[in-house]
C-alpha cells in the first residue's frame, strides 16, 4: 500500500497545509484539542520556513555556478586566442611550449589502438539530484563534439564505490554502461547511490567494431 504522505518535499508541503488546516477547523469532530495540534503546527511552520530557505539556496547555487561557467568560457576562449598566436609564432620553441603546458607537435609517430590512435575526455555535470550527465569529446579536438572519422560512439564504464574510496587506475572491475554515438549520455541512479562516486572511463568505438585506448578516470559524486 503505497504512503499516504508525499515523496516530494513540495508534495509534503501542500499535504501538510491541508492536514493542519482541516484539523484545526474541526478539533471538536475529530475529538481532538488544539494542545494536540500544537507540536504539528510549529512543526509545520518550521519545516516550511526551512525548505523555503533550501529553496533560495540552491537557486543562488545554481547562479553562483552559470556566472562561473560563463567566466570559464571567457577565460578558455582569451587563453586559446592568446595560445593559437604562441603556437603560430616562431620565436616561441617547444621547451617553452612545454613550460606553458601547451600542446607540443609529437614528431613520433603514436600507435593506435584498433585503428583510433585518440581517447575521449569525458566531463561530468553533477548538478542534478541522482544523475550525471556526461559529456565527451576527442582530445584531438575538445571543443568540438565530432567524434573521430569512423567511430560510431563512445562506449562508457563506470564504477560506483563508497566516497573517498581509491578511483580505479584501469579497467578491471567497471561494468559497461552505453555505447552512445552522441554527447551527452545521461546515467540516472537509485536513491542508494547517493552519496557515492561514480567512476567512469571511456573509449571510442569504430563501426567495424575496433576500440580506441581508454581515457583517463573521471570520476564524480552522485549528488543525493
Amino acid at each position: 500500500m503505497p504512503d499516504y504522505i508525499p515523496r516530494s518535499d513540495t508534495g509534503f508541503q501542500l499535504w501538510m497545509g491541508n492536514f493542519v488546516t482541516y484539523a484545526t477547523a474541526h478539533f471538536a469532530d475529530l475529538g481532538i484539542l488544539l494542545a494536540d495540534m500544537m507540536p504539528i503546527s510549529s512543526a509545520s511552520m518550521d519545516f516550511t520556513m526551512k525548505m523555503t530557505a533550501n529553496v533560495t539556496a540552491q537557486q543562488a547555487a545554481q547562479s553562483a555556478r552559470q556566472a562561473k561557467d560563463d567566466s570559464r568560457d571567457a577565460l578558455e576562449t582569451a587563453v586559446r586566442q592568446m595560445v593559437q598566436r604562441l603556437q603560430a609564432s616562431s620565436s616561441v620553441n617547444d621547451a617553452e611550449r612545454a613550460a606553458l603546458g601547451i600542446t607540443v607537435a609529437d614528431t613520433i609517430k603514436t600507435m593506435s589502438v584498433g585503428g583510433i590512435s585518440t581517447r575521449p575526455i569525458g566531463v561530468v555535470d553533477t548538478s542534478q539530484r541522482l544523475r550525471h550527465e556526461i559529456r565527451f569529446s576527442d582530445e584531438a579536438t575538445p571543443t568540438k563534439r565530432a567524434k573521430p572519422a569512423g567511430v560510431m560512439g563512445c562506449e562508457i564504464w563506470v564504477k560506483v564505490s563508497a566516497a573517498g574510496e581509491a578511483a580505479p587506475s584501469d579497467a578491471d572491475g567497471l561494468s559497461f554502461l552505453s555505447l552512445d554515438s552522441a554527447s551527452p549520455y545521461v546515467a540516472e541512479y537509485d536513491g542508494a547511490n547517493g552519496g557515492k562516486t561514480a567512476h567512469y572511463m571511456l573509449r571510442w568505438v569504430k563501426s567495424g567494431g575496433e576500440k580506441g585506448p581508454w581515457s583517463e578516470t573521471v570520476s564524480a559524486t552522485i549528488a543525493a
